[in-house]
């Protein structure tokens, strides 16, 4: 049986919550102290049979906080573990290289994916993704500019690209 630690932080936006395997892989993540909230989020092939509270996460822990202190580039290297069909894999890897301070389209996200005409399959990875923040969805915006959906509420993706502005460096 596999185990999982979690661990809910307070962040300028809200509790921040994330479930990590025993590795140090993040399964699941996102702005909420609800851990019922993110464990549906996790595939089924990688649910750990047990979580476990933890007061601190170590690497992912500090990579929040330092996120949070403008240190933009501290969730980049942390390792993520989602699963699903092999667009929706490829487009989450893709995601994680675009940069902070720099948001795309739905239509650039699926033409950095390899899709260009997928534009809701694109739409439909940052919905499914679980791993809020360490594979950043939040970057992605409507033509326009508009913000769209983010599961956690648009008022936090907008502090979050507020937050990654470069003119805010």
């Amino acid at each position: 049986m596999s185990i999982a630690h979690w661990s809910t932080m307070d962040t300028p936006i809200g509790p921040f919550t994330t479930i990590v395997a025993s590795d140090g892989a993040v399964l699941a993540s996102g702005w909420t102290a609800d851990l019922d909230a993110l464990t549906p989020q996790i595939s089924r092939s990688l649910k750990p049979g047990e979580l476990r509270e933890k007061r601190d996460l170590g690497a992912v822990s500090t990579a929040v906080r330092r996120y949070h202190r403008r240190e933009l580039d501290a969730i980049d290297d942390i390792p993520v573990r989602q699963r699903s069909g092999e667009f929706l894999q490829h487009a989450w890897d893709v995601l994680r290289t675009v940069p902070a301070g720099k948001p795309v389209t739905y239509t650039d996200y699926a033409e950095l994916a390899g899709r260009p005409a997928a534009v809701r399959a694109a739409a439909s990875a940052c919905a499914r993704n679980a791993a809020a923040l360490f594979v950043p969805c939040h970057r992605v915006l409507r033509i326009g500019g508009a913000m769209g959906g983010f599961r956690w509420g648009v008022d936090v993706k907008r502090w979050l690209l507020d937050h990654e502005s470069p003119e805010l460096r």
